[in-house]
This record gives structure tokens, sequence and C-alpha cells, in this order.
């Protein structure tokens, strides 16, 4: 494990700190000042954590977390500060500070903190590094494992492909890593959504078009059977294409001779074509809106993706992956998720699979108040869903998936969710709250003053009292379970005097 850095210009607190560590058996290194920890970074020497107190001379800890953050978003950065320092420590907190540490502090209390910053740096080591290894497609569920497996039997093959699955389960990224693994890898790989393009521009953007064709073609110009020559040619939500256009494609996939709009000389492009759909195109050839023939000739072989529903086992993963890549895009440091929302998440339906995941992750990234995202911090729609009462056993950490394609849009929850864990015990509001009428009652009657600040102390100090009694005394987690932030039970606590 790499050392603990302590930052302080007051020996005894090193003197301190460094007895208490050791005495764990955990690595620690002191420095005095800001200058020389940015010194020790810059021999490419890496701590564990990095504990440092907030005003010392020659530059502050605020200064010093902004530039370590940068090098190290990943990093656990305690501050060390004085009661009065508050206001500092908040803008710590929005600086990317793990915890403060008020001062005087407590030995045994200031270890644990560390200790818990240990684990948490630790964690985030074997998730970054798993990510840095995941490759292009990930997926643990056995569905999944069975598209890996056609991948792998179709690498040495110019087949023709037909990918079925729901809107956004990841039809392209399949489509891509099939170009990937052919003959054909270093081709071109060209995508065209047939059901986003108006009827008639789909032919001048599927063949091209010759100069004065139609009105506004004054030039001359390619289409993508032509710009995917050599490569792969991937037609998404076939089921849409306009009939009379599925005629040409047929005689395409047929001789692979075509015409540009307006031209008189036969083309001809040495393309592998893989299209996808999201509709039953069985159903579409007996109503009369898809060829037969065509279907026939695309349907040489078929993969078919499954919904995130049907691979429940993969969404922690991608999630945390996720969050990672959201963080990168907006250069903010990545988010952490916690077992709670990570069980809601997986016991969601997820109607836009894959791409919906994606898009709350962003929604998250944004939006979410803390570093650590709890259930209470999900989409309001994916909240509002009525749980059932049914545990959900977690996957590992290490389970894998699938990516999606790249989606902008606000997440969109429109589903019923499932219930994320078994549903806490009942409680029997009636009788706490008619307790609790009765001492407002006799307070009141009494003419007893501050009524209302009496009483919500009681009420803050046994909610707090509770909470840390089940985390064993970790603040953190027991904010995060009352659903405040860590500055503020910190302060509770020391108002109510549940230090004492």
């Amino acid at each position: 494990m790499k050392p603990i850095w302590i930052v302080d210009d007051d020996q005894s607190i090193r003197f301190v700190l460094e007895k208490a560590l050791t005495r764990e058996e955990l690595p620690v290194r002191s420095f005095a000042n800001p200058r020389d920890v940015l010194a020790a970074l810059d021999e490419d020497d890496v701590p564990q954590v990095l504990v440092s107190d907030i005003r010392m001379p020659g530059g502050s800890g605020i200064d010093l977390l902004a530039k370590v953050k940068e090098r190290m978003p990943g990093l656990p950065v305690i501050i060390m500060t004085a009661y009065s320092d508050l206001d500092s420590a908040v803008s710590a907190f929005q600086g990317g500070a793990f915890e403060y540490l008020p001062k005087p502090f407590d030995v045994p209390k200031a270890v644990e903190l560390i200790r818990r910053a240990v684990e948490e740096s630790l964690r985030e080591d074997v998730s970054d590094e798993r990510l840095a290894q995941m490759p292009e497609m990930l997926g643990q569920a056995p569905a999944m494992q069975d598209v890996f497996r056609a991948i792998g039997r179709l690498s040495q093959s110019n087949v023709t492909v037909l990918i079925t699955g729901e809107s956004g389960s990841g039809k392209e990224l399949v489509a891509r890593a099939l170009h990937k693994h052919s003959p054909r890898g270093s081709g071109p790989f060209v995508a065209i959504n047939t059901a986003a393009i108006p009827k008639d521009l789909l032919e001048s953007e599927l063949f091209g078009h010759e100069r004065g064709a139609f009105t506004g073609a004054q030039t001359t110009r390619r289409g993508r059977f032509e710009q995917a020559d050599g490569g792969t040619l991937f037609l998404d939500e076939i089921g849409d294409m306009p009939f009379d256009l599925q005629t040409r494609l047929l005689r395409v996939l047929s001789d692979g001779q075509f015409y540009r709009v307006g031209g008189h000389n036969p083309m001809r492009a040495n393309v592998r074509v893989i299209a996808a759909t999201h509709q039953n195109l069985e159903q579409r050839v007996k109503e009369g809106v898809f060829r037969e023939d065509l279907f026939h000739r695309l349907n040489v072989i078929r993969l078919r993706l499954p919904p995130l529903r049907e691979r429940r086992e993969d969404i922690p993963t991608l999630a945390r992956y996720f969050l990672q890549r959201s963080a990168k895009e907006l250069g903010v440091e990545a988010k952490r998720i916690s077992d709670a929302a990570l069980a809601r998440l997986t016991a969601f339906d997820f109607p836009g699979n894959v791409r919906q995941l994606e898009n709350i992750c962003h929604w998250l990234t944004v939006m979410a108040p803390a570093q650590m995202i709890d259930a209470k911090d999900l989409p309001p729609e994916l909240l509002s869903s009525a749980p059932l009462e049914l545990p959900v056993a977690m996957p590992p950490a290490s389970a894998q998936s699938v990516a999606a394609e790249p989606a902008v849009a606000a997440p969109s929850t429109g589903a019923a969710a499932l219930a994320p864990v078994a549903s806490a015990p009942a409680m029997t509001a009636a009788g706490w709250l008619a307790d609790l009428e009765r001492e407002a009652r006799s307070l009141l009657e009494a003419g007893v003053p501050d009524v209302w600040d009496s009483l919500t102390r009681k009420f803050e100090a046994q909610l707090i009292h509770a909470a840390l009694d089940i985390t064993r005394g970790r603040r953190i987690e027991a904010a995060h379970k009352l659903g405040i932030g860590r500055n503020t039970i910190t302060r509770k606590i020391q108002e109510l005097g549940l230090d004492d």
C-alpha cells in the first residue's frame, strides 16, 4: 500500500498522527508545507490518502487540494480545520475533499476516518484498473456471452448479418465489433439510420447522385455504398426502409451493382452489409410492408441482442463505466455510487436499455449533489415507481457489460421499477406520532418556552444517534443514510452536543 501523507506546519500534529498511524501499521510520510508535497508529486511519488491542514505558511490546503485533484482526481483528501474555518471546509468539499477533520480532534476518530479513506482509495484503484482494462464489449450475462461467441465465429466471414434488439440495446456497437474483427477491419465502417432520413433523401444518401439530378444537386455526390467500398455498411432500423427502396437494396445485395440518382452508368461496390432493427421483420413481411425476398437476403445470420432487463448482472459495472466516462467528458471528478443506488438501478426495467442507463449516469454526474450517489439521488421518475417487496441479489463488482450508442438526451425513466432491496420493516407511525403530540401538548399547556426548538433538537439528536449506532460511528455513512450532507451531520453533532 502507498503511504498516507500528512501535511501540517504544526510539528505536534504531524507527530501525533505519525505515531497513531504507525501503531495501526499504516505507512505514513509527513510534510511541513504544500510546496514539499507538490515537489514530491513531481518526483512521481503518489500517496494513498492525503491529510492536509487548511491554513499553512506557503500555501493553503484548499489550493493544494485543487492542484492535487488536477493530477489525481480519485485521491481521497482529508482537510484538517478548526471549527471557525467551517466556511473553508465547505469550500474544500466543493473542491472534492473526501472529508474534513475538525481541530482539536480525537485521535482514534481521526485514525478511523483515515482508514475509511484508505479503503475508499483501494476500491477506487481496483475500479480504475478494471475500467482501464475494459475491452470494447463486455458482459457476464449468458445472453451476452452468446453474442460474443457468435462474433468470434463470424470473425473470418463476410456473410450478411441481421442484428435484432430493442432500441438502445447497443446494436451499432455489435455491428462495429463485427466489422473490426472481420477481414474488412482495416476498411471503412459507414453507418446510416434509415428511419432518421426523409424518404425523398434516403435514396441519394444510399446510392449518391449525379450533378443536376434534382433541384439543389449542384455537384456529384458519392453515396454510402461507395463510401463503404472495401468495408462495412451498417443499415440501422432497416425495418423502416420505404418499400420501393427495398427493391434497389435487394439488387445491390444480389449483384453488387447500383446506379446513382440521375446516373446512367452502373456502379459497383465491394461492401459487406450489416442490418439492424427493433421491429419484427417476419410480421412486417406478413403485413406487406417489407419484402420477403429482402428479408431472406438479410437474414443469413441473425444475432439477437438482449434487452438490459435480461442481463441485470451487467448493470453495476456499466453504471460505473458510464459515470467514469461522463466525468471525463465534463472534466470533473468521477462520482461513486452506493450499493443502495446500484440495487435500485439493477431492479429497474430500463425500457430504453443501455442508452437510458447511460443518460441516467450522465444526469447523475451533473445533478447529484454529493460525490457518493445514493438511491435518493436517482431521477425522480425512477424513484416514484412503486417497489415490490423482493430482495435483489447484487452482482459482483467485476461484472462486465456492453456500452450503448452515444446519447445526449435527458434520461427517460417511464417504466415502472422493481424493488431494489427488501422493504424496510413497517413502522407504526401512529404510535410515535401520538407520543410526539402528547409531549407537545404537555409542554405547550405548561407554558414551556421554545417548544419548537426543544422538540426539534430532541428529534434530530435521536435520528443522528440511531444512524451513528447503525453505522458504528461512521459519520459519512450515517449522513448518507439520513439523506443529509457530511458537513451537515458534523455541524449538527457539535450543535447538539453529541460528541460529549
